[in-house]
């Protein structure tokens, strides 16, 4: 379905709409709700909400920098879930939809039943550190406008991020490389510049004050993403951290592993349980 939010055309798909437990799926750069298709399937006691953020599969890619700006992304979200009539959800998010369903977290934690993050970071912690990271994001986002998409996916799917995915079955390589290739250039760039790690605020600070239980999901081989994870744990007052064989994208690698300890961790906070 299509859903409109301050002039921007959400694509969102609800799968299980008469179930009451509610889980919402944020995909990372480059992806869309087909990046979920492999974990999803047959949850059939569930409501599973799969949103194309910004910029991203079908939902709108506009010009304007300001409609991709992470606050701007986060409100957004409130307006969507509320169209939906969503409350006590559980948010897992990867990557870039991982910081974003963090900073929503930081934001409407009254919403929210439970946290999910894939190899996610809650940003940069000093602007030194923004500033770099910004300058690299906007080059990138230069070549691709510049460059067009085809050769972007060629540079994109080689970086050392993703070596793991290498040993994948061709079929799900392909499959990868197509969600990539189907993006819009103008919407990866925009991404990049408005709510790409350089230009997000930084959310460290905030994680002691955020109470709602959060797993933290992240590869063996990830060590990156990893050793955040675990910092990121120290000081969460309620985080659990669970590591899985695999690089950056575990629910790319390792759908069913992934699947099997979403669902038991948001099973427990549905019923009210310790996680």
């Amino acid at each position: 379905m299509k859903l409109d939010v301050n002039g921007v055309s959400y694509h969102v798909e609800v799968i299980n709409a008469d179930q009451q437990e509610t889980i919402v799926f944020l995909h990372g750069f480059t992806g869309s709700t087909k990046s979920w298709q492999p974990v999803i399937e047959g949850w059939n006691d569930v409501k599973i909400v799969l949103i194309d953020l910004i910029g991203h599969g079908e939902t709108d890619c506009p010009e304007e920098i300001e409609h991709y700006r992470m606050q701007r992304q986060v409100k957004d979200l409130d307006v969507l879930f509320a169209q939906l009539g969503l409350e006590g959800l559980t948010l897992i998010g990867y990557s870039m939809g991982g910081r974003t369903a963090l900073a929503y977290a930081c934001n409407f934690p009254e919403r929210l039943k439970g946290l999910v993050l894939e190899s996610a970071s809650p940003g940069l912690r000093t602007d030194e550190e923004q500033q770099k990271r910004q300058t690299r994001d906007e080059g990138l986002a230069q070549r691709i406008a510049a460059g067009g998409i085809t050769n972007f996916v060629d540079r994109w799917e080689n970086i050392p991020l993703f070596n793991s995915q290498k040993s994948l079955s061709e079929p799900v390589k392909q499959a990868i490389r197509e969600e990539r290739l189907a993006q819009n250039p103008i919407g990866l760039a925009n991404s990049l510049k408005g709510m790409g790690t350089g230009a997000q605020e930084s959310y460290w600070e905030r994680l002691k004050n955020l109470e709602i239980p959060v797993l933290l999901v992240t590869g063996q081989l990830d060590r990156k993403f990893r050793a955040i994870a675990e910092e990121m744990a120290e000081l969460l007052p309620d985080a659990v951290h669970k590591t899985i064989e695999g690089g950056h994208a575990i629910h790319v690698e390792k759908p069913a592993e992934f699947a099997t300890i979403v669902r038991e961790y948001s099973s427990l906070n549905y019923q009210g349980g310790k996680s």
